[in-house]
């Protein structure tokens, strides 16, 4: 590399680079026990001790591979010492794209002893959101596989390497090409490392929104570290769960609801799970007693319709939380019967807030609402287009602030100018109500809203009344031009396997017949066998709107 890519950059600024909270919150949130003094490195170091031959993480494929406590902490070590010896240092930024393996353990908790940044990268971001992250964060490496699903990511490290001046190395899980191998880096520790103090950041995650770019989001060790211990109180996660990674690792939902730093924080077991279809995670269930997992809603539906067929032994999942979008109660009511185990839904964002349902919620609280909010310092306003409070029970749009909510993207002074309040309170593009046990009931999107003709469509409405339907496996509604009325609606619907086939006016009718007014009634139906997703397996409103053909009447 050229003389400039070897020059070391300047470490994030906090404050400057990510804004913190307020001296007087921050001082509040220690009190209330809720920020505990904690960093990711030193969590693990107390579990090794307290445990050491206790099974941490199970990596099944392609030959079982597991980690004791005593051996992850071990290996966080060595990594962090060859790190530190190719010059990554406290502050640093360093971009992770690894799928679903053990190594993906390994790479964060050596960055979290050195007090490096993670970048964490969905493996299914390619050059143009990879680049991006590299130029906006001055990544100093880059941490990926040789080859993911068929896509060879060393030539698109090289590509990357070529136009970022900062980025100084590239490591492979893996046969490592014309870069350095993982495997290769590791080496003894020559002094203690001095690490993080835990109100520094600990990770950029990225945010979860369906349309450009993901923004970065920076999270501390206290906040986060907050938000496992809640949700594991609430989950009832212990030493004795066993937890499967189903959806990519580095997303926030997989990795902290409770998900497998949850687990790891209990003391418990994850289990990498390599791809998410039932084939290959059902299996793995009845292997590996797996007793809690966590699904977006279409991939719970996939699973549901899948249960009741399966030969693999799923007695012991206990738990399936679905979180990620809002999975509506006819979906909700079909998953426990299938999968015979319990559901909990989930509503947050990695920019915060979560909420969850209750383990002794009544069932219809489960199956129509996505839950209350972790922490009694969550705050929650909801408010209409003008900004002011909505009557309780109205729909408006959910504002939060409070001791795991950031205040403010990494490096996005314009973008945080319009996302949050000049008091705090982040604008999570949520439309929501509140019932009047505090369960927030998510009536969709503020830029998926319908306008058509004036009158507003919240397309959740529309396609919790059509997964009713005997023949649908599941629906997606969203907004097409229109030269008369600004917009129409277009349902994209999936049969069920071996459903009779159905046309548009049936669908329409269905609809109609079920009592909603006569301008949600879908203007055009088109079937599908697929919807287009993000990165984690989320239904693409973005993608569909723009596959969307408005020209002619279904």
């Amino acid at each position: 590399m050229s003389e400039l890519a070897k020059q070391p950059v300047p470490a994030t600024t906090p404050g400057v680079d990510a804004p913190t909270w307020p001296d007087g919150f921050a001082r509040r949130y220690r009190a209330a026990g809720h920020w505990r003094g904690e960093t990711f490195g030193g969590m693990l170091r107390e579990r090794a001790a307290a445990h050491p031959d206790r099974i941490a993480l199970v990596d099944p494929a392609p030959a079982r591979r597991t980690w004791t406590y005593r051996e992850l902490d071990e290996r966080a070590d060595r990594l962090a010492a060859g790190f530190t010896a190719r010059g990554i240092a406290k502050g640093d930024r360093v971009v992770v794209q690894l799928p679903n393996i053990g190594e993906f353990a390994e790479v964060v908790f050596a960055l979290f002893r050195i007090g490096a940044l993670p970048v964490y990268a969905l493996p299914a971001h390619r050059e143009t959101e990879i680049g991006h992250f590299c130029s906006l964060t001055e990544a100093v490496a880059y941490v990926i596989p040789d080859r993911h699903a068929g896509f060879d990511h060393r030539d698109l490290a090289t590509r990357i390497a070529a136009r970022t001046p900062s980025l100084r190395h590239v490591f492979v899980a893996g046969d490592p090409g014309e870069h350095t191998a993982l495997a290769d880096v590791p080496c003894d520790p020559a002094e203690p490392l001095a690490g993080p103090e835990p109100h520094e950041l600990a990770f950029l995650q990225l945010s979860g929104g369906t349309t450009g770019v993901p923004k970065l989001i920076p999270r501390t060790h206290d906040d986060y570290l907050y938000s496992l211990r809640g949700s594991n109180e609430i989950c009832g996660v212990d030493a004795d769960t066993r937890f499967l990674v189903v959806l990519p690792a580095a997303h926030n939902f997989p990795m902290s609801s409770p998900g497998w730093l949850g687990a790891l924080y209990a003391g418990g077991t994850a289990v990498l799970c390599p791809r998410p279809d039932p084939e290959t995670a059902f299996p793995l269930i009845g292997r590996e007693r797996i007793t809690m997992t966590g699904l977006v809603p279409p991939l719970a539906l996939v699973w549901t319709e899948a249960g009741p067929a399966t030969d693999s032994d799923l007695s012991s999942l206990e738990l399936v939380l679905v979180g990620g979008a809002k999975y509506s109660a006819e979906a909700a009511r079909r998953l426990t019967p299938a999968l015979g185990c319990r559901l909990m839904q989930v509503f947050g964002m990695a920019e915060g807030l979560v909420n969850y349902t209750r383990l002794d919620d009544d069932e219809e609280t489960v199956h129509t609402t996505q839950g209350r909010p972790i922490s009694p310092d969550d705050e929650v306003r909801i408010v209409d287009d003008a900004g002011h409070d909505v009557p309780e029970g109205g729909t408006g749009h959910l504002l939060t602030r409070g001791p795991y909510t950031i205040r403010g993207y990494w490096r996005a002074p314009g973008h945080n100018a319009t996302a949050f309040t000049e008091d705090g309170f982040y604008r999570t593009g949520d439309l929501v109500r509140r019932t009047a046990t505090g369960h927030l009931v998510v009536e969709g999107r503020a830029k998926d809203q319908i306008n058509r003709g004036g009158e507003k469509i919240a397309p959740e409405e529309v396609e919790n009344v059509l997964l009713a339907h005997p023949s649908v496996h599941d629906v997606s509604v969203v907004a097409v031009p229109d030269e008369y009325l600004g917009e129409r609606s277009l349902a994209y619907v999936i049969l069920r396997a071996g459903a009779e086939p159905l046309k548009p006016v049936a669908v329409k009718r269905f609809v109609r017949e079920r009592g909603l007014a006569a301008y949600k009634v879908p203007d055009l139906v088109e079937f599908v066998t697929a919807f287009p997703q993000t990165g984690i397996g989320k239904t693409s409103k973005k993608g569909l709107r723009s596959a969307a053909a408005p020209a002619e009447q279904h």
